[in-house]
């Protein structure tokens, strides 16, 4: 099982950037998928999570401006981030709990990592 992350970049203040992260491998289900993100010095944060069914929740620095989407047929989530603000600039991971095939428990997988830069 990967996960795969990507789209991260430089982008200027008030400007937008798409994250995808792609789940492979022999995968039985996929239940949460979420985004998290470090920033240098700090802790690991939740910054949105979905459900299976679709139900999403924000960090509520991020409300309003970042949108998390997923498409179950393809085991990707992707994250949507407008008005990106300096403070936004982070390593942004992917997370999914993830059923492997051929087990009947569900763990947490973790994607690499990828950096979103906002500066001027």
């Amino acid at each position: 099982v990967q996960l795969q992350a990507s789209g991260g970049g430089l982008v200027q203040p008030g400007g937008s950037l798409t994250l995808s992260c792609q789940v492979s491998g022999n995968i039985g289900s996929v239940n949460s998928m979420a985004w998290y993100r470090q920033a240098p010095g700090k802790q690991r944060d939740m910054v949105a999570t979905i459900t299976r069914g679709g139900n999403t929740n924000y960090a509520d620095s991020v409300k309003g401006r970042f949108t998390i989407s997923r498409d179950n047929a393809k085991r990707q989530v992707a994250l949507q981030m407008d008005t990106l603000k300096p403070e936004d600039t982070a390593v942004y991971y992917c997370k999914a709990e993830i059923q492997p095939m051929y087990t009947y428990t569900f763990r947490e997988y973790w994607g690499q990592g990828t950096l979103v830069t906002v500066s001027s």
